[in-house]
C-alpha cells in the first residue's frame, strides 16, 4: 500500500498487516467518500471478501459511517473517532518500521526550518516520547532555540532531554507555533490545540496522518 513502511519483522506480521489495512480503508474514504468495497479491494491488493469484512468492522466500531445515495449506492464517512483512530493506527504503524528515524528527521528537520523561515519562536513540542528526542535532536543540529515540552497529563517528570516538561495543553497558548510529537493520540491532541491557537501554528509531521478537517462534530 502507497505510503506506508515495511514492518520489521515476521512475528508482528499479523496485527501489522490487520493495521495497515484498516489504515488503507481509513485514508481511502477520507479521500473519496463514494469508494466501493471493490475499489477498496482493488487498491490494496485485498479479496473483496476481506475488503468487506473490515469495512463491517470499521462500521461496527463506529469509524465510519453509512449513508445510501441515489441509484442504490452507498457513501461512506470517516467519524471523528474514525479520524482519530486512522492517525493513531499510522503512528503505532510507523513507530514498529525500520524507517521511523529517517522519516521523523526529515519532516522535523523542514517543520522546524518553517518555523525559523517564519521567526516563529518561541515553539515547543507537544508531546514526550521517540518523536519528541528526534525534534530535539534536529533542533540542536539547525541551531534552534527548543526550550520546552508540553505534556497533556502530568508524569512526574520535570525534565525531557534537557527541556522543560510542562503539563497542560492549555499552555500552547504561551508559544508562537507548536510541533506534534505526541503518537500515542496524536489527532486528539491536533483537536483540542485547535481550540487554543491558530490550526496555522500547530505543525503537524505528515507520516501522522494528521486531519485538519476531523475534529469533533
Amino acid at each position: 500500500m502507497k505510503g506506508l513502511f515495511v514492518p520489521p519483522s515476521k512475528t508482528d506480521s499479523i496485527s501489522q498487516d490487520q493495521a495497515e489495512i484498516t489504515i488503507g480503508i481509513l485514508s481511502a474514504i477520507e479521500r473519496d467518500s463514494s469508494v466501493t468495497q471493490r475499489s477498496l479491494a482493488q487498491d490494496m491488493g485485498i479479496a473483496l471478501g476481506m475488503a468487506n469484512a473490515y469495512l463491517k468492522r470499521c462500521v461496527k466500531k463506529g469509524l465510519v459511517k453509512v449513508s445510501q445515495v441515489p441509484a442504490n449506492r452507498y457513501a461512506y464517512y470517516l467519524t471523528p473517532k474514525g479520524f482519530s483512530e486512522k492517525s493513531r493506527l499510522t503512528a503505532e504503524f510507523l513507530s514498529q518500521s525500520f524507517n521511523f528515524f529517517r522519516a521523523a528527521r526529515m519532516e522535523c528537520s523542514n517543520l522546524l526550518a518553517l518555523c525559523a523561515n517564519r521567526r516563529w519562536t518561541p515553539v515547543a513540542l507537544v508531546g514526550p516520547g521517540d518523536l519528541a528526542e528526534v525534534a530535539v535532536l534536529c533542533a540542536r543540529d539547525s541551531g534552534m532555540d527548543l526550550t520546552t515540552v508540553i505534556q497533556a497529563l502530568d508524569s512526574g517528570q520535570a525534565s525531557f532531554q534537557g527541556l522543560d516538561l510542562i503539563t497542560g495543553l492549555e499552555r500552547v497558548v504561551d508559544f508562537e507555533a507548536v510541533l506534534i510529537t505526541d503518537m500515542q493520540t496524536p489527532q486528539e491532541t491536533f483537536d483540542k490545540l485547535a481550540l487554543l491557537i491558530p490550526p496555522e501554528r500547530i505543525l503537524t509531521p505528515e507520516f501522522l496522518h494528521i486531519s485538519r478537517n476531523g475534529g469533533p462534530a
